[in-house]
Formats: structure tokens, C-alpha cells, sequence
């Protein structure tokens, strides 16, 4: 059984798989990197090197976007909510509790999983109050068996060593 606007969304692109399974494997590359850093230094030091790091990219980026032709007058912009600029915190949060848990007994595949099954629980909290202005849609059963999927799949990662 599916809902209107389930049925109504066009399917993605084989390009979009092809972006969203790149990013995962580059998200995969950022903690293990800063799992290091922060085996050699410290979590804190690994969010700090992560953090301007990204900063020197987008510097680096604006500075292209300025070379560039404008595309028009355009007209006034909205303001940004306030919590659209909470981002670097939850960042640099996630970069140092990923930089300590990689370097525990969970290990890269651990921390993973569980930030995976995290993601997963945010999202459907997201669709179904409509959190951070997104639609309220609610969650399909098809949604809490991928959950159980990943749950599961994250107690044999991490329980399962050894066996």
C-alpha cells in the first residue's frame, strides 16, 4: 500500500544512486581519516584539523564563485533560519564523538553502522513531524523494516566479530 505522495515521486536517477553511494564511501574515507588524527592527537584536534580543512575548501570555492559572471540582478534573499547555522556545531560534535568511537572496541564498521541507524531513526522523525520545515509524511512499513534491516545488520557488525 503506498501513499499518493510516495506514488507521485519520480524515481531517482541512475547519476543520483551513483552521487549518494559516492558520498557514502567518501563519509566512510572522513571518519577513518579523522579516526586517525584523532588516534595520534586527540578527538577535539581532529574536529579542529576536519574543520579548517573545510574552511580553506570553501574559501577556495568562493573565491572561484567570484570569478564567475553574475547571472542577473536577482533581488532580496530570505534570511536563513537561526538554526540553519547550528550545522558547524552538530559537525564538529559528530567529528569528535566518530574520531573516539572509531578508536573503541566499535571500530570503523561500528561507528558506521550505528551512525547509519541513527540517520535513519532522525529521518523518520523528520517525515513524520516535519522537522527542520520539512513535509510531514508518515512512515510506511517499508521504512520501519529497512530500520530493523540496519539494526540488524549493526548488532552482527558489532557482536559478531570473531564469531
Amino acid at each position: 500500500m503506498t501513499s499518493s505522495v510516495t506514488a507521485s515521486l519520480p524515481r531517482p536517477s541512475p547519476f543520483h544512486l551513483l552521487l549518494a553511494f559516492g558520498s557514502g564511501g567518501l563519509l566512510t574515507l572522513m571518519v577513518d581519516f579523522n579516526g586517525l588524527v584523532g588516534l595520534y592527537a586527540t578527538p577535539f584536534y581532529s574536529s579542529w584539523v576536519a574543520h579548517g580543512t573545510g574552511i580553506v575548501a570553501a574559501l577556495a570555492f568562493l573565491a572561484l564563485l567570484r570569478l564567475r559572471p553574475e547571472a542577473g540582478a536577482g533581488g532580496a534573499k530570505p534570511a536563513a533560519p537561526l538554526w540553519a547555522y547550528l550545522g558547524g556545531v552538530s559537525g564538529a560534535l559528530t567529528v569528535i564523538l566518530t574520531s573516539t568511537a572509531v578508536n573503541s572496541p566499535l571500530a570503523l564498521s561500528g561507528t558506521l553502522a550505528l551512525g547509519l541507524a541513527g540517520q535513519v531513526v532522525f529521518s523518520l522523525a523528520a517525515d513524520r513531524w516535519g522537522l527542520l520545515g520539512m513535509p510531514v509524511r508518515i512512515p510506511l512499513l517499508r521504512d520501519f523494516a529497512a530500520l530493523a534491516l540496519i539494526a540488524a545488520g549493526s548488532v552482527i557488525i558489532i557482536f559478531g566479530r570473531g564469531a
